[in-house]
């Protein structure tokens, strides 16, 4: 062995070399490198000269090294023990599901505007004034084949309005509706429902500017929080040796986490003692291309108020071996429990292992008995906030690396220990109440996360594509069929193909979120007398003064009602050449290729009252 294979002489002459540095550090400084070198990163500083030479690269590495220390619960040397239990966990195959039974859990399957979906949604909204949102928005639009922010992609372009908006949008219409739904929780209602947004280095900025540039969409700025997640070191082997950039030796290699961090910077901020002291009860969790998720928000809150969840996972209906994560609950030799997601790869062979010889296999009704995840999660936050103080946030990590050959000794590149935000209840006692509430997927899942390309393989497949242009068909085929289930007579859909994808088009129904939170709502304000009478009809309503009793629509109608406008459609027919989907041309921008169309807006009857009183149409 050479003087540069032997671990004990590389020390030496690491911590020789750093002698002549210490006097230009300052306390902190020489603290925070006396933690990586007990920690057995005495490799990060062999190659520094001595002192006088790129001293301000050594203390920009420091400084990146303490926001890595800082960023995580413990410091970096409980990041690099932690690291070193999962690789040698990993190294000898150790499987993280020995002696776990897994189990159907305790949940609620609603049907979306059965009399049972109103009394929750009655009970959701007696309660969401006391609610809270997280967005969790780290990611960019690179996977979709989108350059920008991915809550900036617009949901669909009869409105062109983006995620962002839509969510905030939403938000403030519940809150609008909580002053009449809770009065017993007025002091909840003084301070309005605030969100959180998780950025990263990637969206921080972009996201703030999108704020910044649309007055922050009707919110106030301060119920408007961002909270950046940091990235962890990447580990280059078994040992948890950290990573040097490649073409940086002052500067570690680092990366994602993963969305659990959310729960960590949510304790960290202040944000959840703040939220406490503001009378808030519930803290509800979402993620960043999911148009429909607001729409069942308000049942699922019902649900974990019912049940006294105190982690409530939303989730649709699951194909055995779907590949979608899928909630179980887990019962350990020794008596523990939890009720986690369990990802569709390790529930089959944990089932055939267990409880079934034939494994994820679907029921009677055609759906596997262990529902979909789908990353909305609601928590009851007195226990969130107090679970959250023991843990400091931490929540159970995995490590997944990329092994050379068999021995497992050698990367292909570096990894890193990643989170899970749905993997939170691990933390919880096994007494901890926690369920789950399966809608159907038409209603509150319409995920926008795969390119064009992607999409087609998935298609071709016979799997759901979640792309762009399958997401916008997905809005208003949702409000659709809402209309349709509060008694209106909708066009069926037809099918069409953009980008080499066919999906179901009916009329473009836009349901702004003023128009109405619930379906109790909904129903309260359309009429039988209600028909859009072709798959190509555009009706975008927005305005919560805004009733559709009597309209017959064959083409493209606007309504646009402000706060304090109480407009009655009653006996309004309108024909006439609406608006067009054509083919995207081959140079169209990138929001125009990913859904592979264009609109041509032709004639349009518009209807835009912006003086608050008394209206009826025509």
């Amino acid at each position: 062995m050479t003087d540069d294979e032997n671990p004990a002489k590389r020390a030496k002459k690491s911590a020789s070399s750093l002698e002549g540095n210490r006097a230009s550090f300052t306390a902190e400084e020489n603290a925070l490198v006396d933690a990586l070198i007990a920690c057995g990163q005495h490799h990060l500083f062999e190659a520094w000269p001595e002192a006088g030479t790129r001293d301000d690269d050594k203390r920009r590495f420091l400084a990146q090294a303490k926001t890595c220390d800082d960023g995580y619960p413990g410091g970096i040397a409980a990041y690099v023990k932690n690291a070193k239990k999962l690789l040698s966990d990993s190294k000898e195959g150790v499987n993280p599901f020995d002696g776990w039974t897994p189990s159907v859990p305790d949940g609620v399957v609603v049907e979306y505007a059965s009399d049972e979906h109103l009394e929750l949604e009655k009970a959701g909204m007696e309660e969401i004034g006391s609610a809270a949102f997280v967005l969790v928005a780290g990611g960019l639009g690179e996977r979709l084949g989108y350059s920008g922010i991915k809550v900036e992609l617009p949901a669909e372009r009869t409105t062109d309005a983006c995620y962002l908006q839509n969510y905030i949008h939403a938000i403030l219409a519940l809150q609008s509706r909580a002053a009449g739904e809770m009065p017993a929780h007025r002091s909840a209602k003084g301070v309005g429902i605030p969100l959180a947004i998780m950025t990263s280095d990637d969206t921080h900025a972009k996201t703030l500017d999108l704020l910044e540039r649309n007055d922050y969409f009707g919110a106030k700025p301060t119920q408007v929080t961002l909270i950046k997640q940091e990235k962890v070191p990447c580990l280059v082997d078994n040992d948890a040796r950290l990573a040097l950039d490649a073409k940086d030796p002052y500067k570690l290699q680092t990366k994602p986490h993963g969305h659990g961090d959310v729960h960590a910077l949510l304790h960290t901020s202040g944000l959840l003692s703040r939220w406490s002291a503001a009378g808030k009860k519930w803290v509800v969790f979402f993620q960043d291309t999911n148009s429909l998720v607001m729409k069942v928000v308000p049942g699922a809150l019902g649900v974990s108020k019912e049940k006294k969840f105190v982690f409530n996972s939303l989730c649709v209906p699951r194909k055995a071996k779907e590949a979608i994560g899928a909630i179980a609950e887990l019962t350990h030799v020794d008596g523990r429990k939890m009720t986690v997601n369990v990802e569709y790869n390790q529930l089959d062979p944990l089932l055939r292992a267990t409880i079934n010889k034939d494994g994820d296999v679907n029921n009677d009704a055609g759906a596997s008995p262990f529902p979909g995840n789908i990353n909305q999660l609601i928590v009851s936050l007195p226990e969130y906030k107090t679970q959250l103080e023991k843990t400091g946030g931490q929540i159970e990590e995995f490590v997944n690396p990329k092994y050379k050959d068999d021995t497992k000794t050698t990367f292909k590149s570096p990894t890193r220990l990643e989170c899970m935000m749905q993997d939170y209840p691990k933390s919880l006692d096994a007494d901890a109440v926690v369920g789950f509430t399966v809608f159907d997927n038409w209603v509150g899942y319409s995920p926008v996360k795969n390119s064009p390309a992607d999409g087609v393989a998935k298609f071709k497949s016979g799997n759901a594509t979640h792309t762009a242009t399958s997401g916008e068909m997905e809005v208003y085929g949702c409000n659709a069929k809402l209309l349709s289930l509060a008694g209106a007579k909708i066009a069926a859909p037809k099918d069409v193909t953009f980008n080499d994808v066919v999906v179901p088009a009916g009329p473009r129904v836009c349901l702004h979120p003023t128009f109405a939170c619930t379906f109790n709502e909904l129903k309260g304000k359309v009429g039988g007398g209600v028909t859009i009478e072709t798959p190509e009809s555009v009706l975008v309503v927005e305005g919560a003064g805004v009733r559709l009793e009597n309209l017959k629509l064959d083409g493209a109608l606007v309504i646009k009602a402000c706060s304090g406008a109480t407009v009655t459609v009653n006996g309004l027919e309108v024909k006439n050449e609406g608006w067009t989907w054509k083919k995207a041309p081959a140079d169209a921008d990138e929001v125009d290729a990913l859904r592979g169309f264009v609109i041509e807006r032709g004639e349009t009857a518009e209807y835009v009252f912006d003086t608050p009183g008394t209206y009826e149409l025509p």
